[in-house]
């Protein structure tokens, strides 16, 4: 390929790649700022969900060589559902991520009464850097879908610098169970198969310590896993 067919390749690339991320930043401006927003019309399952996540985190602090419990990351935490519902029940400190502007005002109108200690970053996890060596447990839920595979891998790669020793990063996922990609138009998202989610981790250089379903969700649904990571 020669130098100007590939510029023009590449451009094509990036233009798909922004249209990907504006379309799903659009999507989301005009989801009203609740549980039920956050959730797609399935508040019904928030509890079992967070549940499901305290079990994984507990069995998680089984483990001989595992993390502390001072600091926590919400990454792509919404109006802070987790951060509230979960993670300040077992981190006095937690961060939250999130690029839609109007659900992080929500999340810090509704953190405001409580005894919530952290950072509130307004950006996309597609460009977020965390600060090296200060988390724990960074918790990565329903986002994922929302990056390429390239910016998830990139991603996960800085997610690394930001851990202490002995920190991990948690991934709580929709996966699909036709071996595909699924596309989602409406909110400009993909799922993707259980084999690719660990392939990108894999080529992140990360590895998977723990492993575990969601259970109890509406048979409907997507599979939901919850996977323990840390650097290899």
């Amino acid at each position: 390929m020669d130098s100007d067919a590939k510029s023009g390749f590449d451009n094509e690339v990036d233009s798909k790649e922004s249209a990907f991320y504006l379309d799903a930043a659009k999507y989301w401006e005009q989801v009203p700022p609740t549980v039920d927003g956050m959730l797609g019309g399935l508040s019904s399952i928030s509890d079992i969900d967070l549940k499901g996540s305290q079990r994984f985190l507990n069995s998680i602090y089984q483990l001989v060589e595992c993390p502390g419990k001072e600091r926590a990351l919400d990454g792509g935490a919404g109006i802070g559902r987790i951060t509230q519902g979960f993670l300040m029940k077992n981190f006095p400190v937690v961060d939250l991520v999130e690029q839609d502007r109007h659900f992080l005002e929500e999340a810090k109108k509704s953190l405001k009464p409580t005894n919530h200690t952290g950072q509130f970053f307004n950006i996309g996890l597609q460009k977020f850097t965390p600060e090296p060596c200060v988390y724990d447990i960074m918790w990565v839920q329903w986002v994922l879908g929302h990056l390429t595979d390239e910016d998830l891998i990139s991603f996960l790669r800085r997610c690394k610098l930001g851990l202490k020793p002995r920190g991990l990063i948690v991934l709580k996922e929709n996966l699909t169970s036709s071996g595909e990609v699924e596309m989602d138009n409406t909110d400009s998202s993909v799922t993707r198969p259980h084999a690719l989610v660990v392939e990108l981790i894999k080529k992140a250089g990360l590895r998977i310590i723990k492993e575990q379903k969601q259970q109890r969700f509406p048979s409907d649904l997507y599979e939901v896993r919850m996977f323990a990571i840390q650097p290899v």
